[in-house]
């Protein structure tokens, strides 16, 4: 019987290329340069992709909407109401008492600092920045469904919304370290 040869060449390069071919029908992704894991010299980078459907921040970033400072301030600030929110939580008087229940976890220095950052940052946004700040980075809601909460669809005010949104990302990059502070922000805050 005679053998079968076989004329398929393996390419190596397609080995490992792990990105996936087949994505949902309403998946919202971009491309982003990340660390590569598997590398054996510090700082190579590889190309990932990241949902960006259920993420605001991730969403105008991709679209290059905001630069990367207010990226990372807006990321720094989830970070911080995450630590801060997983906090000791109040005893609830009408729950059956049930022996051998957890005791609550102590409040641990890491949330401490996080509470005293997000109570800083809300003195420095303001009230209304501080709300439209959770709103888009705590809740993940867009400009219209924050119109739409405040009674206010025009185009006009969605725009409003955006803008100051901006501004106060432009705070955070401040305020987390990773822009520096403008002379024209610091004659703002003197007034």
């Amino acid at each position: 019987m005679a053998r079968v040869r076989r004329n398929r060449s393996f390419k190596l390069a397609n080995v490992y290329d792990r990105r996936s071919r087949e994505i949902p029908f309403n998946a919202e992704m971009a491309e982003v340069e990340v660390d590569n894991p598997l590398a054996l010299d510090p700082g190579e980078k590889i190309m990932a992709v990241r949902s960006i459907r259920s993420d605001p921040l991730g969403r105008l970033h991709a679209h290059h909407q905001i630069d990367e400072a207010q990226y990372r301030g807006g990321r720094a600030f989830q970070d911080d109401w995450e630590k801060a929110e997983r906090g000791p939580q109040a005893m609830d008087p009408t729950r059956e008492y049930v022996d051998g229940a957890r005791m609550r976890e102590p409040v641990t220095e890491s949330q401490r600092q996080a509470v005293l950052r997000l109570n800083r940052i809300e003195r420095e946004l303001g009230t209304d920045g501080a709300a439209l700040v959770h709103d888009v980075l705590v809740l993940g809601l867009t400009m219209d469904e924050i119109g739409q909460r405040r009674a206010v669809r025009t185009q006009r005010w969605i725009d409003y919304f955006a803008r100051r949104f901006r501004e106060c990302l432009d705070r955070l990059a401040v305020i987390y370290g990773f822009a520096a502070e403008t002379g024209r922000q610091r004659a703002g805050q003197r007034r």
